[in-house]
């Protein structure tokens, strides 16, 4: 019998934090299992792939940075289909789309819907319905779905183009056997063979694994059980902190153990994802001299103010900086621009990591990161994010995402290293499709760290290699710039509000954020506090942070002055129309014979008198020096019952 050739399709991803790629790769690895080859592509590797020709289904999964901007490594691609080109340029393209976003932000998955609104107007053909997963519900919720469906969809259009092309294919051998033996005669017929006629009736596997209930004995390996969802634990009794170092999480929490019936039903776990790094340690003479960050496009710049917004009631710790760029010319910014902050993780988080991986003896190791010539992981490559030759103190405090909510694949390859029978057990519980409750309850919803599950399954010994592969970039923090270079020439202003995470089954003792709580920490001295004025003692050193500039492609004020324009942000999303409103003052006072349109700034609040960030002298309304600008605090049906009045003929910001 002939050898049955299995179908191709291409994959390709944009992602700027990990999580499109992630989903791409499993994709890839996962084709294998359904009798399929997946071809696996970055957006940005354009010479690994050629929509122009291409003539199997494409698979796009895509993410959205920024305000509605493509990822990084898929901006050129966006570009290059956004030039004028005919509309059947794509007429030969079968394609579907998973796009990534936040409803908590503005342009929700942009990047994916841009995609598809030019793929479709250039002419391609949808053979699957795109998917729009939201990271504010859960990105699981639409991805999983969709990634079930997607594979017949695959098969059924790679069959279909397949026929396609065997019927043109079969329609131009007549045309040119015709031609070439000038056969006229209507009874003469031409009939081809194909192997494809007969579809392959290959059996699909399945990806997951069944695993059995847990035994409903009293012997070690079996799982704690609650006899009902009355006698559910308190947080009080399930949390226990330890005297000193990383919090202990009791025996009893339900984070670590299930209740019926999920203990005593069967599973469907993910298979195991295939390690793909080899990792070694090797000893130096002399520790690292370099603390800080190897971003060479970031900027150490010093913190040259500090000023709390929010008054003692407040519901949240909002506070301005200001950042002393006078000798950077590469962050000369413009109203709309926001900066990356590029902050460390925890040092007694860090110190936690290396005890638990036994290498705290060994933390100015350097560190080699290589490929496992053995790997069975399709695409398989060093992550761009892990630097050769430095140590692993180094690699843990600027490299890795500690604080990053553990993926489903990571709990996956977790199972593996849990020695307690119990943890085990819970460990595929919430990684199964059974389990994504209490997955999403325990897990996602409290944005617990890989260091707060790490420290509730205590038996659980990863090597180095498993958290290198798993663990995502430590990213730089975005903030929205706050301030006019015409207002304040050689300074950058910047709003943030502390984040604060409360206890759960997880954390037993409610945390900052990392970037925010660790500005907080750098600054607290020298804080000044509203109504008072800068100390005239000497001041504190100032503190210095990395930071880079990135501009905004759309987020601007109307460059026609007179237009009139309406901007709303409540609590610190008020920021950038700050920024905005210096801007046009200072142009007002440059150039006091132009025309402004009317303009408004809507700021709200849970608290007027704890949150009203950027308070003006009077209670109510603060206008500018010219009249034109107002800023004004007032409900939301008082600001419908506005926009109705003033929206046709304004610009809208938000």
């Amino acid at each position: 019998m002939p050898c049955e050739t299995k179908s191709r399709f291409v994959v390709l991803y944009g992602s700027q934090k990990g999580q499109a790629q992630s989903i791409a790769e499993g994709i890839a690895e996962e084709a294998e299992d359904h009798g399929l080859v997946a071809e696996l592509s970055c957006l940005n590797q354009d010479e690994k792939y050629n929509l122009e020709k291409e003539i199997a289904p494409v698979v796009f999964v895509v993410s959205t940075t920024g305000d509605g901007e493509p990822p990084d490594n898929a901006l050129q691609f966006v570009k290059r289909i956004n030039k004028n080109q005919s509309p059947d340029h794509y007429k030969h393209l079968s394609y579907t789309l998973l796009a990534l976003g936040d409803t908590n932000y503005a342009n929700f998955c942009n990047c994916g819907k841009t995609i598809e609104r030019r793929l479709q107007a250039l002419g391609a053909r949808q053979f699957y319905p795109a998917g729009f997963a939201d990271d504010g519900v859960g990105l699981e919720l639409v991805v999983d779905p969709w990634l079930e469906g997607l594979w017949k969809a695959v098969k059924e259009a790679s069959s279909k183009m397949a026929s396609v092309r065997n019927d043109e294919s079969e329609a131009n051998v007549k045309d040119s056997a015709k031609e070439f033996l000038g056969l006229t005669q209507p009874d003469v017929q031409l009939n081809l063979l194909s192997i494809t006629d007969q579809r392959s009736q290959e059996a699909v596997q399945t990806d997951f694994h069944n695993v059995p209930s847990a035994p409903s004995t009293s012997s070690g390996q079996n799982p704690s059980t609650f006899s009902g969802r009355t006698e559910f634990v308190s947080q009080n009794d399930a949390m226990q902190t330890k005297d000193e170092g990383i919090p202990h999480i009791s025996s009893s929490s339900p984070l670590t153990n299930s209740v019926p019936p999920l203990s005593q039903s069967s599973l469907n776990v993910p298979a195991l994802p295939p390690p793909f790094l080899d990792v070694t340690l090797v000893e130096v003479d002399a520790p690292e001299q370099n603390v800080g960050p190897l971003k060479e496009t970031f900027h150490e710049v010093p913190i040259s103010k500090a000023v709390l917004l929010s008054r003692g009631d407040s519901v949240k710790t909002a506070l301005l900086l200001e950042l002393d760029i006078s000798t950077c010319p590469a962050l000369t910014y413009q109203p709309g621009d926001s900066l990356d902050v590029l902050c460390p993780n925890r040092a007694e988080e860090v110190d936690y990591m290396l005890c638990r991986l036994g290498l705290k003896d060994r933390r100015d190791h350097r560190v080699h990161v290589a490929l496992r010539k053995d790997t069975k992981k399709k695409g398989a490559h060093v992550p761009p994010h892990i630097p050769q030759n430095v140590s692993l103190l180094f690699l843990f405090t600027w490299c890795l995402e500690i604080r990053s909510v553990p993926k489903k694949a990571f709990l996956r390859a977790l199972v593996e290293y849990a020695a307690d029978g119990t943890q085990k057990r819970r460990l595929q519980e919430l990684c199964s499709k059974q389990g994504a409750a209490d997955y999403n309850l325990h897990v996602r919803d409290a944005s617990l760290s890989v260091v707060e599950l790490l420290t509730a399954f205590s038996s659980c010994s990863p090597p180095l290699s498993l958290l290198i592969e798993h663990l995502p970039k430590l990213q730089p923090r975005p903030y929205s710039a706050a301030s006019s270079c015409l207002r304040h020439p050689g300074k950058l202003h910047f709003v943030f509000s502390v984040v604060e995470l409360p206890a759960c089954f997880g954390r037993p003792a409610g945390r900052r954020g990392l970037c925010t709580g660790w500005l907080f920490d750098l600054i607290h001295p020298g804080i000044v506090f509203p109504g008072k004025t800068e100390s005239s003692s000497s001041p504190a050193p100032a503190k210095a942070i990395h930071v880079s500039l990135r501009p905004s492609c759309s987020f601007r004020p109307p460059s026609e002055q007179s237009v009139p324009f309406i901007m709303v942000g409540p609590g610190t999303g008020v920021a950038p129309f700050i920024g905005f409103l210096q801007q046009r003052e200072e142009a007002r006072k440059r150039n006091p014979e132009a025309v402004f349109g009317e303009t408004w700034l809507f700021f709200g609040c849970r608290h007027r008198n704890g949150d009203y960030l950027f308070r003006p002298a009077s209670n109510r309304k603060f206008v500018l020096p010219f009249s034109s600008v107002s800023i004004t605090t007032v409900s939301s049906n008082q600001i419908s019952i506005i926009l109705q009045k003033v929206l046709p003929t304004a610009n809208f910001f938000t």
